[in-house]
């Protein structure tokens, strides 16, 4: 009887640095336009062109997932004061999403992890109605729901976006 071989996905997940620009670029844009349809263009996402400028400042980052050096996903975090963060420019490649490869999951874990050591209590995001499985996925990893209107003053908006979800760190969630 012949022998069954598991190909299981063995990205990396690493701290942006200039070298992945491009990969950055690819990975997102295509998604964004090509696959869901997103009315967005690169022009309308100057914060891709300059990546520690805009994410890596204060309790702010962004990571990237690597598969033999190449970007296959990105999330980021906006530090917007108060504790609090905004998760941005979350993004798997198609042929890397799923439980089997565990790429969103190490990613947003990665995020997570970092907002623990740098204090950051609220994690909020926003998200188009379109991305689904976005949605059950935040969910599933603690995001609940929220209306627009209550957003922190300093949740940078996006056009595009609207859904928007809130998660607590755990002291935060069992105390409110």
């Amino acid at each position: 009887m012949p022998t069954m071989t598991m190909n299981f996905t063995m990205t990396e997940t690493r701290t942006f640095s200039p070298e992945h620009a491009d990969g950055v670029l690819s990975v997102i844009l295509p998604i964004q336009q090509d696959e869901f349809q997103v009315p967005i263009t690169l022009e309308d996402q100057p914060d891709l062109l300059d990546i520690p400028g805009f994410y890596q400042r204060g309790a702010g980052n962004f990571w990237v997932a690597l598969e033999q050096g190449r970007v296959v996903g990105t999330i980021a975090l906006i530090d917007i004061g108060n504790g609090q963060g905004a998760l941005r420019k979350m993004f798997v490649q198609a042929d890397y999403r799923g439980k089997a490869h565990g790429v969103a999951q190490r990613l947003l874990d990665t995020l997570l992890d970092w907002c623990a050591r740098q204090g950051v209590r609220e994690v909020y995001l926003g998200t188009t109605a379109k991305y689904l499985a976005a949605h059950r996925f935040y969910e599933k990893n603690g995001f609940a729901a929220m209306a627009k209107e209550d957003l922190p003053a300093t949740f940078p908006l996006v056009a595009v976006d609207t859904k928007f979800y809130l998660r607590r760190s755990g002291a935060e969630r069992a105390a409110g």
